[in-house]
């Protein structure tokens, strides 16, 4: 059975996600199953590290070979199994030199600098102190705490080898567009991609600062052309300003009703498809609608 759609990218915070709660509805796991069955690949990307996405995916039953892109674009795995790790596809850095440089630059927002390591366990993030840390993101703090090592100063990090595949510079909203532009205009523009998430409601915005060339939507390229996927065929759901050039890329771009409201207006401007929020199911709506179209196609088939 097959679809105009042939590949589905989807975010997972605030789109395949319901605001409270870190489980995905059944409705939605039904509907990413039946995608499965129609022949339609699912590739989830989003920012959270790898440790912390498996476990929300791995109980909806999804194949083990789906792509699992994580920070943002630069490192990109297979799903796995609850006994068996995913098998790497691709995976970037950024480089230590640039890393060490932005420990410095970045103390005039704060302190609230973290670096995200590709390896497994304690250490994976690190940062100067975890008291600096907004009290608006104490539910990431709590459920990464095992993971979290502390480095004073933060440059200390660097001594035991090692590259960092993400920063991260969390703040108000005001504060981290105002850390994006003076990041871009510094002499690190040139050297690093930045991508922000922007929460208005709770005033909170999280800066991603990644290796350059990287993206989610240059990682779900790269994964399209892997699978011998155009991108005519690839639908892309997302909420936030990351998963801006997932959607640029996509055929059919698919954005959230709860979405940040600048990425609404794009969505707008730009004709795009506005599916239900995450806690009305979207994701589920939507996919649901390009299940029902294979089906029909199938149908149509075989009736010729």
């Amino acid at each position: 059975m097959t679809s105009s759609v042939r590949l589905i990218a989807i975010d997972i915070d605030g789109t395949l996600l319901p605001s409270f709660g870190g489980q995905v509805s059944e409705r939605t796991c039904q509907a990413l199953l039946e995608a499965e069955l129609a022949g339609i690949a699912i590739a989830i990307a989003t920012g959270r590290r790898q440790a912390y996405a498996t476990p929300l995916i791995l109980p909806v039953g999804l194949k083990p070979e789906t792509v699992l892109i994580t920070s943002n674009g630069t490192v990109t795995r297979t799903l796995g199994t609850r006994t068996l790790a995913g098998e790497r596809i691709d995976r970037f850095f950024l480089p230590v030199e640039t890393a060490l440089g932005l420990c410095g630059a970045l103390r005039q927002f704060g302190g609230m600098t973290v670096f995200t390591f590709d390896r497994e366990g304690l250490g994976e993030l690190v940062m100067e102190s975890i008291d600096r840390l907004s009290t608006r993101i104490s539910p990431w703090v709590n459920a990464n705490r095992p993971w979290i090592r502390e480095f004073n100063p933060l440059e200390c990090c660097f001594d035991e080898g090692g590259a960092p595949v993400q920063g991260m510079l969390c703040g108000t909203v005001v504060e981290m567009r105002a850390a994006e532009e003076w990041l871009a205009a510094s002499e690190y523009g040139e050297k690093i991609e930045l991508h922000r998430t922007e929460y208005p409601v709770k005033d909170l915005s999280i800066l991603d600062i990644l290796p350059r060339g990287c993206s989610k939507g240059i990682a779900l390229k790269k994964v399209a052309s892997m699978l011998g996927i155009s991108r005519e065929e690839i639908m892309a759901i997302g909420d936030n300003f990351n998963d801006l050039e997932m959607l640029n890329f996509a055929g059919r771009p698919v954005v959230m009703a709860n979405s940040a409201p600048g990425l609404l207006q794009i969505a707008q401007g730009r004709g795009w498809e506005i599916t239900a929020s995450n806690d009305e199911d979207g994701v589920a709506q939507v996919i649901e609608s390009v299940v029902a179209t294979a089906g029909v196609q199938y149908g149509e088939r075989l009736s010729r």
